[in-house]
């Protein structure tokens, strides 16, 4: 079968006892660098020196036949260089190639960046997408930002060091310079650091250079109402079931993107009308 074996993104004691005991039977693994696999082998004092296929961005379609027919033999370990293979790593295109030959396929779970970050960045977790790396240029990345403007989804990107200063500006150009986010560096590595705050801000902080891997949390779009007379009754909802009037104005804004202090007098406005007798 084809196995996908999750490895450390930067601890290496993260690696699981199943992924060494994996590494340590191995006969085939199919690696995104052969190189940084066999340094792996070697820091984690495993001797089993297996047959190592290259398996990256540039060949991994031409090789999943291939791969597939040695995994119907014997057992084949999928590795990137860190984290999950097939997430934002080589890996997709030969699990597609072995579902469709009829070849098993599992998982060794394990770290994941994607997770990591989303999970420390102090934004909501409960519905997430994952948009891979951003574009480098300029006007593709406004435009992917574009496509999301109305996802209310938290979005977990990545980004190069060289690139996140510009990135965060055009977020912060394109989302709102107020929309809350968090930059998660060298994750589970000695100089960890997660930096939270609204674009705006983290696009002027990431002006002196920022180092390591990177992920970008960003949170998802409020939720938008057109008709402010919909928001109007929705405070007025609130309100009747129980919640004050100030919170219940600022909860609906917060959704919305409307006025906090326009909803609010409007609903004082609404109570006042109606609780007029009739003439």
């Amino acid at each position: 079968m084809i196995i996908l074996a999750a490895t450390p993104i930067g601890n290496l004691g993260d690696a699981s006892p199943r992924l060494r005991e994996a590494l340590a039977e191995a006969t085939v693994v199919a690696a995104e660098d052969t190189r940084v696999t066999q340094r792996l082998l070697a820091a984690l004092g495993i001797a089993n020196r297996p047959r190592l296929i290259a398996l990256h961005e540039h060949n991994e379609r031409v090789r999943a036949s291939e791969i597939v027919e040695l995994a119907r033999e014997a057992d084949v370990l999928v590795l990137s260089d860190a984290g999950m293979p097939a997430v934002s790593d080589p890996g997709f295109p030969l699990v597609e190639a072995a579902v469709a030959a009829g070849v098993d396929v599992t998982v060794i779970p394990g770290p994941s960046a994607v997770l990591t970050a989303l999970a420390v960045s102090g934004l909501p977790t409960d519905r997430f997408s994952f948009e891979g790396f951003l574009p480098r240029k300029h006007g593709d990345r406004v435009r992917t930002f574009t496509s999301l403007v109305d996802e209310r989804r938290t979005m977990v990107f990545f980004e190069a060091p060289s690139r996140i200063a510009a990135s965060l500006a055009d977020a912060a150009q394109v989302f709102g310079a107020d929309r809350r986010a968090a930059v998660c560096r060298e994750l589970t590595k000695l100089h960890e650091e997660v930096k939270r705050g609204p674009l705006g801000e983290l696009a002027a902080w990431a002006e002196a250079g920022v180092r390591g891997e990177i992920c970008v949390v960003v949170d998802g779009a409020p939720e938008r109402i057109a008709d402010a007379g919909d928001a109007l009754a929705r405070v007025l909802a609130l309100v009747a079931g129980g919640v004050r009037l100030k919170e219940a104005a600022g909860d609906v804004a917060l959704a919305t993107g409307l006025s906090r202090r326009d909803l609010y007098e409007a609903a004082l406005q609404a109570r006042s009308t109606h609780s007029q007798p009739p003439v």
